[in-house]
């Protein structure tokens, strides 16, 4: 059955033309692909006398803070400047009240990021061994980004922060109490500070045969150590069932030579494993409150109810990452 048209649609056409600096379009084919509770993902088709572009409109709920769509638009553009590939960025705002919320228009690229796909599928059977480095190149560009270029970049202690927001929940957990101590009296030395993706992951990368095409979801983009995006992306949960322990698709060490390469420095794999434990502990917690937007009434959703019921799920990766930290520490 197809999507009714939304209201916003005629507005959308007058923000594409002048986007492309053209009379006018027809918006054809609006669909709404994805989204959560405060931003949904929409692919349309723009034809104008000239053609049809086929792109994608990042929505925001209305009481989201538009300097946060500008920040992410800002990233893409800086990241796509340092060889990140990335979807052309058309045009965005932070005023909600064109389309009911802050925007961002970009161009679509064709690709997979369903990881299970990714992962499972015969049609990335020969692209999937190349995956890994291909990682640590883009992260060896991306964290060359200038952070001038993107206003007002958050710049806390992720563990001090990620602690705070583990005791405003009220949750008891021994393990992330144990994985937190472990964490704070173990900190490796600063890598460098970094313009930071703070979700690349599986599932966050356009994916085809010929590999990675594009970077997704800047929403948590900060100033911090670049091991940070390192770490997040071989935390278990991102492996998807898979056993490779970056991403699902490699190893360690192609992930590792090739940001090396990339950047001109070198991973201590020890300071890497960290992160990953922190990734762990991090991604625990968003559980707990993805659990408690639910429980609180905010956003009643069986998905949030179910994400709660995956912190045991980290609680386990964490201790199994504290036993083989704790053995290569004797070592």
């Amino acid at each position: 059955m197809p999507q009714e048209e939304p209201a916003f649609a005629p507005r959308l056409a007058t923000i594409v033309a002048d986007a492309l600096d053209i009379g006018s379009v027809e918006i054809r084919d609006l669909q709404r692909n994805s989204g959560g509770a405060s931003r949904a993902t929409w692919s349309f088709d723009a034809v104008h006398d000239s053609g049809t572009e086929a792109l994608i409109l990042r929505l925001a709920a209305h009481d989201v803070d538009g300097a946060v769509m500008m920040l992410e638009a800002a990233a893409m553009r800086e990241a796509a400047r340092v060889g990140v590939p990335e979807p052309e960025v058309l045009t965005a705002a932070a005023d909600s009240s064109v389309l009911g919320g802050p925007y961002l228009v970009m161009r679509r690229v064709d690709g997979e990021t369903i990881a299970r796909r990714i992962l499972r599928d015969e049609a990335y059977a020969e692209v999937r061994p190349r995956l890994a480095a291909q990682c640590g190149a883009i992260l060896g560009a991306l964290h060359q980004m200038d952070p001038a270029a993107l206003p007002s970049l958050s710049d806390v202690d992720p563990l001090d922060g990620l602690r705070a927001l583990f005791a405003e929940t009220g949750v008891v957990s021994p393990t992330l109490e144990l994985a937190f101590r472990w964490l704070a009296t173990h900190r490796p030395e600063p890598f460098g500070k970094a313009v930071v993706h703070g979700d690349f992951r599986n599932g966050n990368l356009i994916i085809g045969s010929d590999g990675i095409r594009a970077v997704l979801d800047w929403e948590l983009v900060h100033l911090g150590d670049p091991l940070e995006d390192l770490g997040w992306l071989c935390v278990r949960a991102w492996r998807f069932g898979a056993e490779p322990p970056v991403g699902g698709f490699g190893d360690y060490q192609d992930l590792f030579a090739a940001y090396q390469q990339a950047s001109g420095r070198a991973i201590d794999p020890q300071a890497a494993r960290w992160w990953e434990l922190f990734g762990t502990v991090k991604w625990g917690v968003i559980c707990i409150l993805q659990a408690n937007r639910h429980l609180i009434g905010d956003d009643r959703s069986v998905e949030l109810a179910a994400i709660g019921r995956r912190l045991c799920e980290q609680e386990y990766d964490a201790l199994g990452l504290l036993d083989e930290l704790l053995a290569g520490a004797v070592r």
